[in-house]
């Protein structure tokens, strides 16, 4: 950082003490250290152990071998362009993203916003840039404090909780507006500028589209926001939930990838050609998302609950089919003008970590341009998803045909997609090493 920024970052800092340095792990989840305001301006070098990019997300770790037999230390370095106070503190503190780099300066192969990047400088030395945006979907619900009992919707200024008749409402009668009101100033706070805002289909459900731009840019920006939501629901004695599913019979939540490229030399959408019309290149972005979205299914939805919001064949469709503005296609290609062509990607849900979705998204589209892959007939109306277009419907499949992909493998690097799958496999292990409640009210008098 040159003189005048450090200045100028001193000065955006001042009358903070800590900073609390980030970055994101496997899941998405905010993992670092909180430093003095002192040692941070002065530039001291922060390590923490490798490891901790593959911690699963009950806390737990895979083998050591996973991630270095020493589990010898990274870097977190700030991105000078992502430090900022933090609006919903009562302390003076900030925030700093970071890169996690090996000691040797390299990016860390197991840094998922170090793959984004990497893929991002595929596309630059091809004279491309791609363009990305966000949909984020989340549930705010009362606090729970019984993990056994479903959610529920927080008390309504008619004293009633929502039943589920408010999609695409714009009434304050869910009592939300003081929260909604400082979520917006946060972001505003933060430099994350918002497109739309709506309550979505599910109970006490809603979503928010950021605007279009830099896929690290838009990465960095839900991971902020997601992190956003739940600080500031805890300071108004609510809960903000970002599973896949978190209620039964209800919509699930997902992050729908809505992606484009431009060239980099004239800024045109490298989707249209100078008549309008779809160009080759399209049509090979779309072929590459269809080659991966099966072996990346474990990257798009990670959880084992990812695949309770996958059942529902319309709001979530689970197959790499595309379609011209059909929602129950995988890829949907939005209504638009032809310089704002793009493809959406529907599979991710809200609990995908946002790095590794976009960098998973844009290097299946990347692999498709640079091997010319053609598409499937595109489908519309009511349809039967062929064979071949089908994805896996339950982690531990998803995890299968990951363990099978040399594509992941060549796309991420050997260390990471293993690393991925030991981590991923914890959590599996763990869940099935509990009993639900369904088994036990429906299998147990049967036995």
């Amino acid at each position: 950082m040159t003189t005048d920024g450090q200045r100028s970052l001193a000065q955006r800092l001042t009358g903070i003490d800590e900073i609390e340095c980030v970055t994101p792990d496997l899941n998405g989840v905010p993992r670092g250290k909180v430093m003095t305001a002192e040692g941070f301006l002065e530039g001291r070098r922060l390590q923490m152990a490798r490891g901790v990019l593959l911690q699963c997300i009950m806390g737990g770790y895979p083998a050591a071998r996973f991630y270095g037999s020493d589990d010898g230390d990274l870097a977190l370095v700030a991105e000078p362009s992502m430090i900022h106070p933090l609006p919903w503190s009562d302390e003076p503190r900030a925030l700093a993203i970071c890169d996690a780099d090996e000691l040797t300066g390299e990016s860390s192969n197991l840094s998922t916003r170090g793959q984004l990047k990497k893929v991002i400088a595929r596309y630059a030395a091809r004279g491309l840039v791609p363009v990305v945006a966000t949909e984020l979907e989340f549930f705010v619900f009362a606090p729970n404090t019984d993990p056994t009992q479903p959610f529920r919707p927080p008390v309504g200024l008619d004293g009633r909780r929502e039943d589920g008749q408010s999609a695409f409402s714009v009434s304050s009668n869910n009592g939300l507006r003081p929260f909604f009101s400082e979520v917006y100033k946060c972001m505003a706070a933060l430099g994350l500028p918002r497109d739309t805002f709506m309550h979505e289909m599910g109970v006490s459900q809603f979503e928010i589209n950021l605007l279009h731009g830099d896929p690290l840019l838009l990465a960095d920006q839900t991971f902020l926001f997601k992190h956003l939501l739940k600080e500031v629901a805890l300071k108004h004695g609510l809960t903000v939930v970002c599973m896949a599913k978190p209620l039964a019979h209800t919509p699930g939540s997902s992050m729908h990838i809505h992606q484009s490229i431009v060239a980099s030399d004239s800024g045109k959408n490298v989707f249209s050609d100078e008549n309008g019309q779809p160009t080759a290149m399209f049509r090979h972005f779309i072929g590459g998302q269809q080659a991966g979205m099966a072996e990346f299914t474990a990257l798009f939805a990670p959880n084992v609950n990812s695949y309770q919001r996958l059942c529902h064949p319309y709001a979530s469709p689970n197959n790499a089919c595309w379609s011209h503005d059909n929602r129950a296609a995988g890829l949907r290609i939005p209504a638009s003008s032809p310089v704002a062509r793009r493809v959406e990607n529907r599979l991710p849900g809200a609990d995908a970590n946002p790095y590794l979705a976009i960098a998973a998204s844009l290097a299946a589209g990347l692999h498709g341009i640079e091997h010319e892959l053609e598409p499937t007939a595109a489908i519309q109306g009511e349809f039967e998803v062929p064979d071949n277009l089908s994805l896996p419907c339950t982690l531990h499949a998803a995890l299968e045909r990951l363990k099978r992909s040399q594509l992941a493998r060549e796309l991420f690097g050997q260390e990471f997609i293993e690393g991925y799958i030991a981590s991923k496999t914890m959590e599996l292990t763990s869940f099935f090493d509990e009993i639900t409640p369904w088994e036990r009210r429906v299998l147990a008098a049967q036995a």
